[in-house]
């Protein structure tokens, strides 16, 4: 595992966060979207738009020699009439995490993952849930933190962890 340094997000982070949620949606490596598509579209801005409400939350993953940000996640409270992929329930925050291509393999998401359950019970959380396309390698580190399915959209599974 190569180390990073974790720390809080920030709305300053913003512009990265949307970055990352680009590189979650392209996890495959090719780019199925530009930046400006993915912003253009009401069911994914909302991972990033106004963001964070009260109540949001997030870890960002950091280069430590040169503090450049190289991941990141953060879990969003999303409404019934606007849910997310993974939604659950408007009190059980969905979660997004990205890591750049280079640092993907490192252990970066498995950092950011475990150090963003650990924001969601300091927040008082009891679950968590997330959504996860078929054939996307990040399910086996779902898995590993105790995340099941319980749903299904399309091709991709909601997975929901009990906190």
């Amino acid at each position: 595992m190569t180390a990073v340094h974790l720390r809080t997000a920030t709305e300053e982070d913003l512009p990265f966060l949307t970055d990352a949620l680009l590189l979650a949606y392209d996890w495959t490596g090719a780019e199925r979207f530009s930046r400006e598509e993915l912003l253009a579209d009401p069911n994914a801005a909302h991972y990033v738009v106004g963001w964070p409400a009260p109540g949001e939350f997030g870890v960002l993953a950091e280069d430590p020699a040169t503090g450049v940000p190289v991941g990141a996640a953060w879990a969003r409270l999303l409404p019934a009439d606007d849910p997310g992929y993974g939604y659950v329930a408007p009190d059980v925050p969905e979660l997004t995490l990205g890591v750049v291509p280079d640092w993907r393999g490192r252990g970066v998401g498995k950092a950011l993952l475990d150090a963003l359950l650990a924001a969601a019970v300091e927040h008082g959380h009891r679950r968590i849930s997330l959504s996860v396309e078929d054939g996307n390698r990040a399910v086996e580190l779902y898995r590993s933190r105790g995340f099941t399915p319980v749903g299904r959209v399309g091709g991709a599974d909601t997975m929901l962890r009990e906190l």
